[in-house]
């Protein structure tokens, strides 16, 4: 049987786990692979760590050129993360004509560009299933199964960290630190969460599913993003009232002016598929004129699963080594103009403490009129002191909703604007 060397570049969460899987499940995946894949250097930050694998003498190394230069290795798998020295330890494995397998969704929002260009001036692999999604397949059909489908929109719950902690919130009724503490003893949160809550990390994955999609390049700091430190308890009382769900969305959307895409926390209507989706799963939403609405849905995060995405590139990028040919491009892409954000349009949620008397409803349908937001619905909780009012707009840009905002602050009714949340849309 034919043998592939493998080096692994990290021996984290998602490397221990793909490392241990090779060396004991080796036979196994040779079996069903037709191809038997050999670990042949691990570079690791700390000989001295202990590690989920007993690695054969003399494999280990603190030098990551070592892997990427040593000549019995023929494919490379990048899971050490970040974007220094990664980006260059791919852009060398590629240069030496070696396939490259990569689980960094941070390099490749912010380099990918680059490095898949790299790759096919090489004529070898670039994969990166596992950037996106955990163990949920969506790379691979966004690039082959639907590539010649004209996808019109992506929506994607791409964070288990944010989901859990926003499902503790709806379900438990648990304010935003608790849930966020919780998640930290579960290890579903790391103890600085802040890639995570901030949305960095899902705009990242917002900027590849989007690029893939639509065949735009869209770099990841171009990415809006809004975190969900923010929303309050109340708001999912409220939102569960009006019939949604609050998530944090990853929307990318091909509209007749270019692409759009951002990340931010978002009502999503209860009979909506992503609205069902909960804890720490992930769930990613295709709408296209040809193929209708798909979801692939499934474990986003954890150390299995990444790495079954992981051995799932390996072997793919293991048979086109064997098979001794250049290997075409899965995808190319066409310039194509990305729209700032700004020019978003949305359905919106509005919370707002205002004095119980003749005459506020009538000042706040004003100020928002005078900027172009249409209400589309309007409901009063409590009375008195206590008096809040619930607005759903239309749909409305970014920029006339934000100026509607601000004069809400001027008015002397409202003695608060405690939330503003975007609702799923289907405007284009």
């Amino acid at each position: 049987m034919l043998t592939v060397g493998v080096g692994v570049l990290g021996g984290g969460v998602v490397g221990g786990t793909l490392i241990r899987r090779l060396l004991e499940d080796g036979d196994a995946i040779a079996q069903k692979a037709g191809l038997r894949l050999e670990v042949r250097r691990i570079a690791v930050r700390s000989l001295d760590k202990a590690r989920p694998f007993d690695a054969p003498p003399g494999i280990l190394t603190d030098n990551a050129h070592e892997v990427v230069d040593d000549p019995s290795v023929e494919l490379v798998v990048e899971v050490m993360g970040g974007l220094d020295p990664a980006g260059d330890l791919v852009l060398r494995s590629l240069d030496a004509g070696k396939p490259v397998v990569t689980a960094n969704k941070e390099l490749v929002a912010a380099r990918g560009l680059e490095l898949v260009a790299r790759a096919e001036q090489r004529g070898v692999s670039l994969l990166f299933e596992a950037s996106v999604g955990g163990g949920i397949p969506i790379i691979r059909p966004l690039s082959e199964s639907l590539a010649g489908e004209q996808l019109k929109r992506v929506m994607g719950i791409v964070n288990g960290t944010t989901n859990y902690i926003l499902t503790k919130m709806l379900e438990d009724g648990a304010d935003y630190e608790e849930a966020l503490a919780e998640a930290q003893v579960l290890g579903f949160a790391e103890s600085d969460p802040t890639a995570d809550v901030s949305g960095a990390d899902a705009a990242a994955k917002a900027a590849i599913l989007a690029s893939l999609a639509f065949g735009t390049w869209v770099a990841g700091d171009s990415v809006f993003r809004e975190g969900i430190e923010g929303l309050h308890p109340a708001d999912f009382r409220f939102a569960s009232d009006l019939g949604y769900v609050p998530k944090l969305l990853a929307i990318a959307e091909d509209t007749p002016a270019g692409v759009l895409v951002r990340v931010h926390p978002t009502l999503v209507p209860l009979d909506h598929p992503l609205a069902s989706v909960r804890g720490a799963n992930n769930a990613i939403f295709l709408e296209g004129p040809a193929v209708g609405e798909l979801l692939f849905a499934g474990p986003g995060a954890g150390g299995d699963p990444t790495a079954t995405a992981v051995l799932g590139d390996v072997i793919d990028a293991a048979r086109e080594l064997l098979a001794h040919s250049q290997v075409a491009p899965r995808i190319r892409f066409a310039p194509g103009r990305v729209l700032a954000f700004e020019e978003a349009v949305t359905k919106w949620y509005l919370r707002l403490e205002v004095e119980d008397a003749p005459g506020v409803l009538a000042s706040i349908a004003g100020a928002f009129g005078e900027h172009g937001v249409s209400i589309a619905s309007v409901w009063q909780d409590g009375r008195g002191d206590e008096a809040t009012l619930l607005i759903v707009t239309h749909d409305a840009r970014e920029a006339e909703l934000g100026r509607a905002r601000k004069a809400l602050d001027e008015l002397a009714a409202v003695r608060q604007v405690a939330s503003v949340i975007r609702v799923q849309s289907d405007a284009p």
